[in-house]
């Protein structure tokens, strides 16, 4: 897949933004609200979840042995099983089996093959009615969404909804310039009812049923469709062939491993708690076929029949013939590889999709590969198409995570696009100038990364330079001809306000001060004043925003927590390696860690508490860092580093006096917007408790994202659909009330939008208020 340049995707995007991004949102923000109501009300959540990665793990360790179970198993039924190496080899086996049980017509003449299916992204994936058609076989999709992208001839822009970007209004104009009906068709009731009956004649006469499956269970041979619609079992069980394609990493080991599955697909991909249709077949069926014209008829075996359904022709015969083919396409190899292999236990819910804020506005046109759209797209497009078919949207993932807390098997999602960010980077073949960055930049990376993923993982070094050299470099940054450099070069985006650099840091502030020993002195009599008796030291984690832009958001947390009585140091320590990784650096970040956690051991080894502003760092410290360090290091500094605001919420609840902080009047109301990590790390509810215990009512934001995203909002060809995300969450916030913010990238954000400042919590809690 060639790759746009920068132009072309902001043009590509904000054409989608504005065809699709209307309806794509509407439809997914609503699955989305009753995912998370579903999962609210679900007791034994994390139970289920917990279990059906089990499964998944499980199974995929033992898909050799699987692949021979099930095999066993359909052939005793009387099937047949077909391993596909490949999509051609699929579609030739799927094309044989279609030709050898075409019917012949009234004529006796040979009639063309017909085959119905049902929705199946793994048919989709291998281009199954392509390869039907060019060989003279009629296929008709009876999934409804399905259907309509075959009358559009479009492709699907979701794993769950395939037709979620066409209107109502659109689809009624396509079924009446396509059908002519004598009334045209306006209602959503009247399209699906003509659907049924117009798809139920075609399913009637068809000669191959092709369904996917959901699950397919290894030992008995049970293929388990999980449906809204009726379609899917029609097509399995009312032509007198039925062919079930699925990957491989569909094999579940016995019939008790599904039950977890079916109850939770259902919740994860629409928010219901259970499907409309839960078909559990085990091939070739008992069950007679379906007569259409006699629809009051009791299904039993047909006239003439003997008692166990054979011997007559017609509905109600036993002769039919089921083709499983599991399809490897990759998979195999993804399971040989340890950062892909996790894509193996998707179970194509589309939650992950649902729970994005960029795929809410665009899609999975957009954020989208040849076959996969959403989050775990990237997994599978790099694994069954090639990485290079991920390389177009792999970059719409911002590592928010707030797709792994949707995820019903708890697939780290931001780390395998991490990964095949960084594989693509590594791909590029190097420039000519190369030579003149590599080995003298402070990253580890190799030649051939683009030299804007290349600025922001460096960022670090970018700002101590901008800052040492303020404030001309911030005057050098808003001139015209540097901005229209920026934007060629690194793609930051002109229309985006930039950074202000501080010439004093924030440890410079520090020392200037003081350092640790008047922190010491400060905290001392604070914890004398207020009586709480509070025995905690700690270690304020200097990130570079924090460290360089904004240091009175570090100042007032350092204030703030001499107040409870903490005495705080604030050294010069390495970047955390989050911006490498937003990037796809990872040789940088994994260095960046293991520097980092040497700077802190000693402070660790004290017994001294870290605490982190910047939720992103935090985020990296609590999650990435268990691939990046030794598991005893990465523990140690798991559990020994807190968000600022979780902080605080903890020395209050052991003592600590709240009226030693800036206070509200007990009900003074507040718009507060927490970081997208914040969330994910069940960190938002503690900041808002503390606006509370002093004197604030915060008004909590329902948007999943601001849109910045870090380093996100500033490139050229994401702008605006970083504003499209972003207006959504404006639009919450009252004109009237003071607005906080926990994420760097949060506040900057809102102050473009809303025009007005934009302070941390901590800021509001600090003695004195608010940047004083």
């Amino acid at each position: 897949m060639a790759q746009h340049t920068r132009s072309e995707q902001a043009d590509r995007i904000r054409h989608l933004l504005e065809t699709e991004g209307p309806a794509i949102h509407a439809h997914a923000s609503a699955s989305n609200a009753r995912r998370k109501e579903t999962y609210g009300g679900t007791d034994d959540l994390e139970e289920l979840r917990t279990e059906a990665r089990s499964i998944k793990e499980a199974a995929i360790d033992r898909l050799p042995e699987l692949i021979e179970t099930v095999r066993e198993a359909v052939e005793e039924n009387g099937g047949t099983v077909y391993i596909a190496d490949d999509a051609a080899d699929a579609n030739a086996y799927v094309t044989d089996v279609v030709n050898r049980e075409a019917t012949n017509g009234a004529d006796g003449a040979a009639a063309s093959p017909s085959v119905v299916k049902s929705k199946s992204m793994t048919t989709e994936e291998i281009d199954l009615n392509d390869a039907l058609e060019a060989d003279g076989i009629d296929v008709t999709e009876t999934d409804l969404g399905e259907w309509v992208l075959q009358l559009a001839d479009e492709t699907p822009s979701h794993i769950v909804g395939p037709a979620m970007h066409i209107s109502r209004e659109e689809i009624a104009t396509l079924f009446n310039e396509r059908f002519d009906p004598d009334a045209p068709f306006e209602t959503a009731t009247e399209l699906t009812r003509f659907a049924r009956d117009h798809l139920g004649e075609i399913i009637d006469g068809a000669d191959v049923g092709v369904t996917g499956a959901n699950f397919v269970v290894a030992d008995s041979g049970t293929i388990t469709l999980v449906t809204n619609e009726g379609n899917a079992r029609k097509c399995a069980v009312t032509p007198d062939t039925h062919v079930a394609v699925a990957g491989v990493e569909k094999l579940l080991p016995t019939l008790s491993d599904l039950e977890p599955f079916v109850d939770i697909i259902a919740k994860s991909a629409t928010g219901q708690p259970i499907s409309q249709y839960v078909t559990m077949l085990s091939p070739p069926t008992d069950s007679p076929t379906l007569d259409f014209d006699a629809p009051d008829k009791p299904i039993t075996a047909g006239e003439g029949a003997a008692a166990d359904g054979t011997g007559a022709d017609g509905p109600g015969t036993q002769d039919r013939e089921f083709h499983l083919v599991l399809l490897d396409n990759g998979r195999m190899d993804m399971r040989e590889d340890d950062q892909l292999r996790e894509t193996l236990y998707c179970i194509r819910c589309g939650a992950c999709s649902n729970s994005c804020a960029n795929f809410q506005s665009v899609g999975g046109h957009g954020f989208g590969g040849e076959t996969y759209s959403g989050g775990i797209a990237t997994g599978w497009e790099a694994g069954v198409h090639g990485q290079e078919s991920a390389a177009e949207f792999n970059d719409l993932c911002t590592g928010c995570t707030n797709c792994v807390d949707a995820c019903p098997v708890k697939i780290d999602i931001p780390w395998i696009n991490t990964v095949v960010r960084d594989r693509l980077n590594r791909s590029d073949d190097p420039e000519a100038y190369d030579f003149l960055v590599d080995g003298l930049t402070p990253d580890a990376e190799s030649g051939g990364l683009d030299p804007g993923k290349r600025f922001f993982g460096n960022i670090g070094t970018v700002a101590k330079a901008a800052s040492a050299t303020a404030p001309v470099s911030n005057w050098l940054a808003d001139a015209g001809p540097v901005r229209a450099v920026l934007e060629r070069t690194l793609g930051i985006d002109r229309r985006r306000d930039l950074p202000t650099f501080r010439r004093e840091s924030l440890v410079d502030w520090f020392a200037g001060r003081g350092g640790a020993a008047a922190s010491s002195r400060r905290a001392a009599r604070a914890d004398s004043r207020n009586g709480a008796d509070i025995d905690r030291e700690a270690v304020l984690y200097t990130d570079v925003y924090t460290n360089y832009v904004d240091i009175d958001r570090g100042k007032a947390a350092v204030r703030t927590l001499e107040a409870l009585g903490v005495p705080v140091r604030v050294p010069n320590l390495p970047e955390s390696g989050r911006a490498a990784l937003s990037q796809g650096m990872i040789a940088t970040a994994d260095r960046q860690a293991s520097r980092l956690y040497a700077a802190l051991a000693e402070d660790l080894d004290a017994g001294r508490d870290v605490v982190v502003i910047e939720p992103s760092d935090l985020a990296a410290m609590h999650r990435e860092y268990e691939r990046l360090l030794p598991v005893d290091s990465y523990e140690r500094l798991r559990d020994g580093s807190y968000e600022i605001c979780e902080y605080v919420y903890g020395l209050l609840e052991n003592g600590a006096d709240p009226t030693a902080l800036s206070t509200g009047d007990g009900a003074e109301p507040v718009a507060y917007h927490s970081h997208c990590q914040q969330r994910t790390l069940d960190l938002e509810a503690p900041t808002a408790a503390v606006l509370e215990r002093c004197g604030y009512a915060p008004e909590l934001s329902s948007a999943e994202c601001c849109g910045m995203a870090g380093s996100f909002g500033y490139k050229r060809e994401y702008y605006e659909l970083s504003m499209d995300v972003g207006e959504r969450l404006a639009e919450e916030i009252d004109d009237g009330l003071p607005v906080v913010a926990s994420g760097t990238s949060c506040g900057d954000q809102l102050e473009t939008l809303l025009e007005r400042d934009v302070a941390h919590p901590i800021e509001l809690l600090a003695p004195g208020g608010a940047r004083t």
